[in-house]
């Protein structure tokens, strides 16, 4: 049946079309070509008129830009003058083309008001792609898109053929929808397609901004149904729109197989939903400004050279993705939310496989979708567009950051943390940029299949429905990297020292800190301001392998930029190389290493499946040939060794009662919901408590509070001389490819990536840290292994006696003093020589005990004792001198520690001392002190004002107020109030972040934007306010 467009909230208002985006002043430009005055002066009756203003935005730049402000992704007219050399006799010489494909010049769209009643018309938009559009309000231009003599009220007339009720569709399978669409008087424009699962009480868009074609293949998504509807749209060129839907009900059935017989709706989450967003400009709109003028500092070449750019591309992501799929229907959903997010953004998500993926979709992490990312927690500080955007959300916001849910702009607006930027498209000022929290939207997974119950196991959902909540600590784990450094020392507002990653940071507190280090330079071409705080956009990890190899297997792709990816590759060892210390000595006849881990979450941390790093530790004789070695691994096999004091530390995901998989059974990341295994070392500032919250426990393993470092022993054989240990890290094992190739039925990516890795080094590990040692000979008589000849040796020794030419059991060896092949009494008299009797001796001092004072807590750090010590322990005494209390239960093994059990403002004086394998105690240091900073007081550090103008006459004023205590240390989470003046008069409180930074936004206003701004007060748990001590307490702008 046919019928006239029926308005319904639940479908979208306008059309969405892919763009295409290119900028025609890439170069050494400093200014923009005079595109809008070179047209007004070749259109001069245009002046005026809605391609000039429109009340929602005086003097547009919508005649050639989708978006208002202008900048970025151009329409269909505008790229036609993009092409020219921009001359007033250029812009008139396409005056008889019809680029937006409306049936009309652009002379008649422009300059014909005779004929029409509503010219001139924008020459590049039609009701097609209108709703590419954006800083601007739509229902200011609905009218001026195609020419019109009046009169047109009649919509078209649309019959819906197929599905028209009845069928039984397979989801996730293709069909073909099919319709007629015919309008007498202007002619169809655009066609938009959507289907109800509900029997017509809600309906959800498939496609949108179709050509008038009466076909379209469609896969039904795997959402169950018998009370299916298909509605079909045709809006004509005067936007009159009419609709039919199908006659009566169809089925949308599951599609077979699976372990789990998931559906997509075991797999729906808060957030951005297919089509709620605008689409995501490709890459290509970003590099003619952000990229080609400095490698080092740029974000172009940075980007494109990171693991980020190539998420899409990824073949061990395509591969785990089809056995995901496999084991448990639509769970590529998870996956493709942040791997391709734009087509994810498109609805090209269904079938979860990919396989409806334009090449256009391949950008991976795009700067597009990261600059539009909006928080979806509410704050006042967020741009003031927030609270409508996160209304507007069909699902809603998340409360949590995780698994894909993000929060795009829909109006195509790009957000950033300077106050002060000055770009030529729209610029929201966004605290969220700063945050770790917007990493931690992709870097934070989560299985929302299942759930943990009140005994912490983790069991499956119900199927086919959301989880009840979204949370990291409720469903579970897939890898926990945003968590990991939650619930770190790095997570507090000083930090923790750690040069080698910041760049011209000393301290990281943040994701960013790390792995978008601050660098010298200048974000754009157009010579913006040099910045010392420029973040780096290398958003570098661990990969150092495979981005080699994605120039091989996809050879001339545009974003796939060799010399980019090498730099990253290199960039992936700096940052392995610098994640950890190893540190070796030895105790008797015993090899101690320890490995500290110098990151910010986990090592290793992320996907969890063949991810791993280990300890390889090599003996040698004197004359350097190998006598014993743990860990080996062969390059020609890729088998690692996992002899008895082998050292491996990964983490083992596994099944547990799962209908069909033993329990136990690997890899299978979808279906997991237990934990075998997990050594991996965690970070400063660890708590078994807070972990195992979040579901990041230790497994098999366990760790000490505040324990950032793992300390292994190995036996030294008799005859080694010398030993050599290096730590190894490897992206994925041969265990895990093998698995992929094998479990692998439903296409050939689980061999695309076996062959891979066959062909090209089976991804070599990576060598980390690595430590030789000259060894100690072995004391004679010594049977215990520790330096010492003594009772427990007799003891042992005389178990040993043979007496003369009778060979000696295992392990006797050591008491063959002479070498004969028996212990006998000349053994016997050897063995009396060396009695040494009990170690009685203490070690040495620990010396050069220094103490820092931070916020929240005191760093210690001392000089090495030497090959005696087998670890330190640290006394506190708040008085000088002491009495002093033991801060450490156990053992130290290496010669720093992190006190966190201080309070602010306080001194604290401190000694250490070494402890032998015996437990001989040495004398304490030489005492240390250091006072927690954070002092008593806080002022205001400075007030910067700024005007955030966002056209259309919405001008909101910016103030950045800093505060700091005495030391010149942000005092994060103070409560700010500060009131407006002038132009602007609202009254806020606003808390400091962890760089003591508050912002507050007022507005929008018009006009005038004089104002002046005052802080009134500062409220601080424990600092108090010191308004004399104020660099300024009030400001004005301009």
């Amino acid at each position: 049946m046919s019928s006239t467009f029926k308005s319904n909230s639940t479908r979208l208002s306008f059309s969405v079309v892919v763009i295409v985006s290119a900028l025609g002043w890439v170069g050494s430009a400093v200014a923009r070509p005079p595109y809008r005055s070179n047209f007004f002066d070749a259109y001069p009756s245009a002046v005026g008129t809605v391609l000039d203003n429109v009340p929602s935005h005086s003097t547009h730049c919508g005649v050639c830009h989708y978006d208002f402000d202008g900048g970025g992704a151009l329409n269909p007219y505008g790229l036609a003058v993009q092409a020219t050399d921009h001359s007033v006799a250029a812009i008139l010489s396409l005056g008889g083309g019809d680029h937006d494909g409306d049936g009309f010049s652009n002379d008649v769209e422009i300059t014909d008001t005779v004929n029409y009643i509503n010219t001139p018309t924008f020459p590049g938009l039609t009701p097609a792609n209108v709703g590419s559009a954006f800083n601007v309000n739509l229902a200011d231009i609905q009218d001026y898109l195609v020419p019109s003599q009046g009169g047109d009220v009649t919509p078209p007339v649309v019959t819906v053929i197929a599905p028209n009720g009845g069928q039984m569709l397979v989801a996730n399978a293709s069909t073909t929808v099919q319709w007629t669409a015919t309008d007498v008087d202007s002619g169809v424009a655009v066609v938009n397609l959507y289907v109800s699962l509900d029997g017509g009480a809600t309906y959800a868009p498939v496609a949108l901004a179709l050509t008038n074609s009466g076909s379209y293949t469609w896969f039904p998504a795997n959402r169950p149904t018998t009370q299916a509807l298909f509605l079909v749209e045709a809006i004509d060129n005067a936007f009159n729109p009419g609709e039919d839907t199908s006659d009566s009900v169809f089925t949308v059935a599951s599609p077979a197989g699976g372990i789990v017989p998931t559906t997509l709706r075991d797999f729906d989450m808060p957030g951005t939903q297919p089509f709620e967003a605008a689409v995501l400009n490709p890459p290509s709109s970003c590099t003619p400004c952000h990229g080609g003028y400095d490698p080092s500092a740029e974000p172009a070449f940075n980007w494109s050279g990171s693991m980020m750019a190539q998420a899409a591309r990824d073949p061990l992501f395509e591969a785990a993705l089809a056995i995901a799929n496999q084991d448990a229907p639509d769970s590529g959903d998870l996956c493709l939310r942040c791997h391709i997010s734009r087509g994810w953004l498109q609805g090209r998500s269904v079938p979860t496989s990919g396989k409806q993926m334009l090449a256009s979709d391949k950008s991976g992490v795009s700067c597009d979708l990261c600059h539009r990312l909006v928080d979806p927690i509410q704050d006042v500080a967020n741009p003031a567009q927030d609270t409508g955007i996160l209304a507007d959300l069909s699902f809603g916001p998340p409360d949590t950051f995780g698994t894909g849910m993000y929060v795009v702009d829909p109006t195509g607006a790009r957000r950033g943390p300077f106050v002060d930027a000055d770009s030529g498209h729209t610029v929201l000022v966004s605290p969220f940029h700063r945050e770790a929290a917007l990493c931690g939207t992709c870097h934070n997974v989560s299985n929302p299949a299942f759930e943990k119950d009140a005994n912490g196991v983790y069991v499956p959902n119900a199927l086919d429905a959301p989880a009840s909540s979204f949370h990291a600590n409720v469903i579970g784990p897939v890898e926990r990297t945003y968590s990991e450094w939650l619930n770190s020392h790095y997570n507090t507002p000083q930090g923790v020292y750690a040069p080698q990653f910041g760049g011209n940071l000393d301290y990281v507190a943040s994701c960013q800190d790390c792995h978008m280090r601050d660098v010298t330079g200048q974000g754009c071409i157009l010579d913006p301001p040099v910045r010392d705080d420029l973040p780096l956009h290398d958003m570098t990890g661990g990969s150092a392998w495979l981005p080699t190899l994605l120039p091989i297997l996809h050879p001339g792709d545009p974003l796939v930029d060799p010399v980019a990816l090498a730099a990253g590759a290199a960039r992936a060892r700096y940052m392995l190389q610098n994640a950890a210390d190893v540190r070796v000595g030895q105790q008797g006849r015993t090899l101690s290493v320890t490995v500290v881990n110098n990151t910010g979450h986990k090592l290793p941390t992320g996907y969890p499946e063949g991810r791993r790093a280990w300890l390889n530790v090599k003996f040698f004789d004197q004359t350097l040939t190998l006598v014993g070695e743990s860990g080996a691994y062969d390059p020609n096999t890729a088998v690692l060794s996992h002899d008895a004091e082998a050292k491996v530390y990964e983490i083992h995901p596994v099944t547990a009662g799962i209908p069909g998989l033993p329990d136990g059974t690997e890899f299978h990341f979808v279906l997991n919901n237990s934990v075998a295994k997990d050594n991996r070392i965690p970070p400063r500032g660890f708590t078994n408590a807070a972990f195992a919250d979040f579901g990041g426990a230790p497994a098999g393993y366990s760790y000490a509070d505040g324990q950032y470092w793992d300390q292994t022993a190995y036996g030294i054989p008799s005859e080694a001389t010398s030993a050599e240990v290096t730590l190894y890290y490897q992206s994925t094992s041969k265990e895990f490819i093998e698995f992929l190739r094998d479990e692998n039925f439903t296409d050939t990516s689980g061999q695309k990536m076996y062959d891979l890795w066959n062909n090209y080094g089976k991804c070599p590990p990576e060598l980390m840290a690595q430590f030789q040692l000259a060894l100690s000979p072995p004391v004679p008589g010594d049977m215990t292994g520790d330096d010492y000849v003594d009772v427990t040796d007799f003891m042992m020794f005389r178990d040993c006696m043979t007496g003369p030419n009778a060979p000696y059991a295992q392990g006797c060896a050591p008491a063959d003093l002479d070498f004969e092949g028996d212990v006998d009494m000349r053994d016997f008299a050897l063995f009396q020589i060396g009695f040494t009797g009990p170690d009685t001796d203490p070690p040495t001092a620990p010396v050069a005990l220094a103490a820092t004072g931070g916020r929240g807590f005191i760093g210690l750090d001392w000089d090495d004792g030497g090959a005696d010590v087998a670890g330190y322990r640290v006394y506190r005494s708040t008085i000088p001198g002491g009495p002093y209390d033991p801060v450490s239960v156990t053992l130290i093994p290496i010669s720093e520690f992190s006190d966190t059990t201080v309070l602010p403002g306080a001194t604290y004086s401190y000694v250490v001392t070494a402890v032998d394998p015996s437990d001989n105690e040495s004398a304490p240091s030489v005492e240390a002190s250091a006072t927690t900073l954070g002092g008593a007081f806080a002022h205001v550090e400075s007030i910067d004002l700024a005007i955030d103008d966002q056209g259309g006459g919405n001008k909101f004023a910016v103030a950045t107020v800093t505060i700091l205590d005495e030391f010149g240390l942000p005092a994060a989470g103070a409560d700010v109030t500060g009131t407006f003046s002038g132009r602007f008069t609202g009254n806020f409180t606003e808390s400091t972040d962890a760089n003591g930074v508050a912002v507050f936004i007022d507005g929008p206003r018009n006009g005038n934007t004089d104002y002046g701004y005052c802080v009134d007060t500062v409220v601080h748990g424990t600092l108090t306010y010191d308004m004399a001590s104020n660099i300024e307490t009030c400001d004005t702008y301009p």
